[in-house]
This record gives structure tokens, sequence and C-alpha cells, in this order.
């Protein structure tokens, strides 16, 4: 069934509930970590109501806000890009820790490794991620940025936006320009015609490609489709087709694999 039109991309996070709340539907490999963490839509929602939980209670954030990432593909980050959306904020896609645009976001949320040249910044609101495998926070960090893994606990397991989400507010802030919530999801949708995503899909895609395709194409995409994914970091190659087929992959982005389709492609 499609999307409505004023579909934001909290209702694709929606609608993958609806689909399969149980069934797996972003598994995250990091191959120099060793980290694997499997989330059902389900997990993923939880994370994703006490992130937005969190960024409207202790930041005021809501329609026509921004929130600036400097994260690198993860599944927390896939959390708070869909909590950023479900308070009808925008995120500032943001090119390093030195971009000149942090300053004008409401908030700022980065990975532990790069918050010091951003302490350095006039920022207003400044949060660290130390990404831990087990959801810890940042070991022995002394600096002035609050931390996302202590604080997020304390978040309620569901959302309640403060004031009704705009579709047609900025949803995506790029450096040539932007993207409405409403935007986002006709993007992903058409993405997935685009790429020949299916319903039922898992599609593998490493951290090169995503970092590359943007937000709309490694996540939302994906799940306008109705597929799941295998979000690899740090890739070992030589593991890639293993992985593949133990997580019963059917397509790829942005690479090529013995028997797998890649997305994209002429079949």
């Amino acid at each position: 069934m499609p999307l409505p039109a004023s579909s934001t991309p909290a209702d694709l996070l929606t609608d993958a509930l609806r689909r399969d709340a149980a069934a797996p539907l972003v598994t995250f490999y990091d191959d120099v970590s060793g980290e694997r963490t499997e989330l059902s839509a389900t997990t993923l929602a939880n994370w994703v109501a006490k992130t937005a939980n969190l960024l409207q209670e202790e930041f005021d954030i809501g329609p026509g806000s921004t929130v600036a990432l400097s994260l690198p593909v993860h599944w927390q980050t896939a959390a708070v890009l869909l909590g950023v959306w479900s308070c009808g904020a925008a995120v500032l896609d943001t090119a390093g820790e030195d971009d000149d645009r942090f300053s004008s976001a409401d908030v700022v949320l980065a990975e532990a490794g790069r918050l010091p040249p951003l302490e350095e910044q006039e920022l207003p609101e400044l949060m660290g991620l130390s990404l831990h495998p087990m959801g810890l926070g940042m070991a022995g960090y002394v600096g002035p940025a609050r931390d996302f893994a202590l604080e997020v606990r304390a978040q309620g397991d569901v959302f309640t936006p403060w004031q009704p989400v705009d579709p047609d507010r900025p949803g995506l802030v790029l450096g040539g320009g932007e993207l409405t919530l409403r935007g986002l999801v006709a993007t992903a949708t058409e993405l997935a015609g685009r790429l020949g995503l299916h319903s039922g899909d898992r599609v593998l895609v490493d951290q090169r490609a995503a970092t590359e395709a943007g937000p709309a194409a490694w996540l939302l995409a994906p799940l306008a489709a109705g597929a799941s994914l295998v979000l690899c970091r740090n890739p070992a190659s030589a593991q890639l087709q293993h992985r593949a087929e133990t997580e019963r992959v059917t397509a790829t982005l942005g690479l090529k694999l013995d028997g797998i389709r890649e997305l994209g492609r002429p079949a």
C-alpha cells in the first residue's frame, strides 16, 4: 500500500512496525571492534523514541529546530536521524568537525572522537556519543559535552511531540539546499524504485557506499521499500561474501558480490 503524501520519515518506521515488529530491521557490523548488533523494528523504535524524548525534553527540539550530526554510519546514527525527524526537526548534514555551519544548529551530536575540535567552537549545545556496542557512556571523558548514552537511558519509551509535525518543514539541510520531511519520504520512495528495491529485500551496504549515498538512500529507501538493512562499518572485504550468505542478503548497495544482485545495476 503506498504511503500517504503527508508521510514523514517517522511514518516509515511506523510502517515497518506494522509489517513485522519482531523481524530484524537493522543488523550492524564493525569488523574492527568485532561488534554485531541486531535491532528489530520494535527495538529501533524504542531507541528512536528515547532519542526524540531526549532532544525534546532537554533541548526543546521541535518543528523549526536544526540538529547537526557529526556521526559515522552506525545503528545509533539511524536512531538519532529518526529521532530528530520524529520531533519534526531538520538534520544538518555536515562535512566534518570543522564545518562552519555547526554554530547555526540548536544542538550538535558527535562521535566521541570528533569532540575535541567542536569543544573549541562556540556551540549552543554539544552532546557526545561513545557508540559503544553495549550502549555504555564515554569512559574517561572530562570535556563539556553531555553524554548521549547516559542521558538517553532515562527517557521514556513512547514519544509524543509537543507540536504537530509539519511534513512541509525542512527535514535535511544539505550544502546546496534542503529537503522537507515530506520530500525525504518522496526521495526515498523514488530511490527505492530506481534502485530496484523490493519488499522483503535484505540489503547489505558498507560504510563507504552509505556515506556517499546519504541517509535518504542507506536508511530511508530500504524502509520505504519494506526492506531490512545489513550495515557494515570498517568492513573486512574478505568476510563480506560469507556475511551476505549468512545474513541471507538479497541485494547490495555499492558492492559487487557473487550471486547477489547489486542495486541500481541492470540484471
